[in-house]
């Protein structure tokens, strides 16, 4: 008896723990969701975190947009550009770790020192070249600047996290697929990538919260207001109007936050898991 006692003491003490940490880390965009129903004035005035009335006027106002754009352009962009963006960094990094993970050929160990070495390569040093070729190829104020680093697989985090993870899957797979009569190809399609999926699914999470959140790449390579991404659209929100209404601005900053939120409760299973078993080696 004291023993349950003792157990059902600690449960509710851990679960207590638990609830108050996560309560801290909500609490800014708990703060954020109340101020959208709040003026400036109350903003600024009061502590209090409850807002005198709830009037969803700033979300009508601040989904208007600015310029004759309106939010349902600034999010149609962001999908636009961010789900490509994942889609083809998945599909590249997979590959590229697959051959790295799997296979022997010449200058293999220099190839991927060179990788390694990328992770620690700011995106300062590289901003200004990217730019002048894109600038070349005339795709400054499209998406490509995004596509086609994520199509040649130029992160080099994750196909060293996938890396990871194919260590950590045993030879005997590809080995009694070969025996089967399958080949490299589809011995990666049939076998393997099913067996990826929570690191697939980990690297395909970050990917699109980066480029969702991405705020440095989208100002320099899209310069037209109807392309806007999100992140740039909140930016702008502060520039339109010689007052700032923080109540539209936290609004709009709450809308877009509820994807990620959603996305991320939605992949956590996967996401965690993946993380968990990045590291480990056959």
């Amino acid at each position: 008896m004291k023993q349950t006692k003792h157990r059902t003491a600690t449960l509710v003490r851990d679960y207590l723990v638990i609830f108050v940490i996560g309560v801290i880390l909500l609490y800014p965009i708990i703060w954020m969701f109340f101020a959208s129903f709040k003026s400036n004035d109350e903003i600024f005035g009061s502590i209090c975190l409850l807002p005198q009335n709830f009037s969803f006027k700033y979300f009508i106002e601040g989904w208007k947009g600015s310029g004759k754009v309106t939010y349902t352009s600034f999010f149609i962009n962001t999908f636009l550009l961010v789900i490509p963006t994942t889609i083809f960094t998945v599909m590249s990094s997979a590959l590229v770790a697959y051959g790295f993970a799997r296979f022997q050929f010449p200058g293999k160990k220099i190839l991927f020192v060179l990788l390694i070495a990328m992770l620690m390569l700011p995106n300062s040093v590289v901003i200004i070249p990217r730019y002048t070729l894109y600038n070349k190829f005339n795709w400054i104020n499209t998406y490509m600047p995004f596509y086609a680093p994520a199509l040649l697989c130029c992160n080099a985090f994750f196909p060293y996290m996938l890396i990871q993870f194919l260590r950590g899957l045993p030879r005997d797979l590809d080995e009694s697929a070969y025996i089967d009569g399958c080949g490299t190809f589809k011995t990666f399609t049939h076998i393997l990538l099913p067996l990826m999926k929570p690191s697939l699914f980990s690297a395909g999470l970050f990917q699109f919260l980066w480029t969702y959140n991405d705020y440095f790449n989208s100002l320099v390579f899209i310069n037209s207001v109807k392309k806007f991404p999100i992140s740039l659209a909140l930016r702008m929100s502060l520039d339109a109007e010689s007052v700032v209404q923080w109540g539209k601005v936290m609004a709009m900053a709450f809308v877009a936050v509820v994807p990620v939120i959603l996305l991320f409760f939605a992949a956590q299973r996967y996401f965690v898991e993946g993380i968990a078993t990045s590291g480990l080696k056959g």
